[in-house]
């Protein structure tokens, strides 16, 4: 009975991804989270859980997905989920999702498992408010006809970073890939609205740096000098109009940058 789907508003458009789903696929071993998690950001209290796409049910919940909602026991489908978030946003999600699986079919499905997929939505919070949370996603999964069937889901709890939605999906590439394109699905009339004039360099380092990492760890990591990196973050604060590194990744939260 556990594994019975439940109707969420997401399944409709996951159904008209290239590859089909496949009904009731188990998931039994324990996904690369320690690697993908890496590759996530987490500025802020945050928890994971793998999803299995063919019946929408989750596992391998994080622990602090109890406490940052207060609930007694892990969410079981994503139905659960979508019971915590803003019953508000519920539209921007399902916009989003289908943004998202738009410009994967895009840039082709056979390069999904090196995709990363963002976007910010308000989920009711163990005080009984609603925050605003970073969602990410990852594909980890996929059938032998590239449908897909398990993704690594992280949440993390920006609020005190901002408070504001910047209705932005950003779908970014994961090495060995570059990809990154942002999707504004709001007009965004703010006196701190930024333009992403950035380049992809500056874009990844600009992530190295939302990650909490020093000039000398990326250019250690990207092969550069750290007068390079540092130059670069240079013009990064420039074109953002930031005067900090913490001005920075708030400018870039509030407009969809990471």
């Amino acid at each position: 009975m556990g594994n019975i789907e439940k109707k969420h508003p997401l399944i409709e458009i996951w159904n008209t991804y290239p590859s089909s789903r496949k009904e009731g696929t188990e998931i039994l071993n324990k996904p690369p989270i320690e690697r993908i998690i890496g590759e996530m950001f987490a500025i802020g209290e945050f928890y994971y859980y793998v999803l299995n796409i063919t019946n929408s049910t989750l596992s391998h919940h994080h622990e602090n997905i109890l406490k940052l909602h207060g609930l007694k026991k892990p969410p079981q489908n994503l139905t659960d989920i979508f019971d915590l978030a803003h019953p508000d946003d519920i539209e921007f999600i399902i916009r989003a999702e289908e943004v998202v699986i738009k410009k994967m079919a895009e840039i082709g499905i056979e390069h999904q498992l090196y995709l990363k997929s963002s976007y910010c939505f308000r989920m009711r919070t163990a005080k009984g408010n609603y925050e605003l949370f970073h969602h990410q996603a990852m594909v980890t999964m996929e059938g032998e006809d590239k449908s897909l069937v398990q993704s690594i889901n992280i949440h993390t709890n920006i609020n005190h970073i901002t408070k504001e939605n910047p209705y932005t999906v950003l779908i970014s590439g994961i090495s060995p890939r570059n990809d990154f394109y942002q999707i504004n699905l709001k007009n965004l009339n703010r006196e701190d609205c930024i333009d992403n004039n950035l380049t992809k360099r500056e874009s990844e380092i600009l992530a190295f740096i939302a990650k909490g990492y020093s000039a000398t760890e990326i250019a250690q990591i990207l092969i550069l000098s750290e007068h390079t990196v540092r130059t670069h973050r240079k013009n990064i604060l420039a074109k953002t109009n930031s005067r900090n590194s913490k001005e920075l990744v708030k400018k870039a939260f509030k407009n969809g940058l990471i």
